[in-house]
């Protein structure tokens, strides 16, 4: 468990941001066989992306969005990192969305989904206060939130 910070905080980011959410939703919850594996391949992709400074992924924080709905907000550093790993065949994504669609593909037993927004630099304002590092905390350097802050 991160340490919790008994402050009000601030991530310190500059440069251009992306943030990228990604999601599923069980529709069918007796249906493991079906979402189960949908929730297994995002850990290579995490792991994968972890293990690669070049590829533009500055972190990710999970979440829940009730019972049913997983998600991960991802933070990238430009939108053409995103898409060229989203693209590449010999990446783990590529074959874990072929599997989707052969697998699940419109049939309604899992949801998924994701959203992107380009921020431009300075374009977005974080406070924290008594929480561990999360969000863009996590992928930035945290700071007290004084002053302009």
């Amino acid at each position: 468990m991160s340490k919790l910070l008994p402050a009000r905080m601030t991530a310190d980011y500059d440069g251009p941001l992306v943030i990228f959410i990604i999601g599923m939703r069980i529709n069918r919850l007796f249906r493991p066989g079906k979402w189960l594996p949908v929730v297994r391949a995002m850990g290579p992709m995490i792991a994968e992306l972890e293990r690669d400074p070049g590829s533009g992924f500055l972190g990710w924080q999970p979440m829940l969005a009730g019972l049913r709905t997983m998600l991960l907000v991802q933070y990238w550093r430009d939108f053409d990192s995103l898409e060229t790993y989203s693209r590449a065949r010999d990446k783990q994504h590529w074959p874990a969305w072929t599997a989707f669609n052969k697998a699940i593909g419109t049939d309604g037993t899992v949801g998924i989904f994701h959203e992107t927004y380009v921020v431009a630099p300075a374009g977005h304002e974080t406070v924290y206060v008594n929480m561990p590092p999360f969000g863009l905390g996590r992928v930035g350097r945290l700071v007290a939130a004084e002053g302009k802050r």
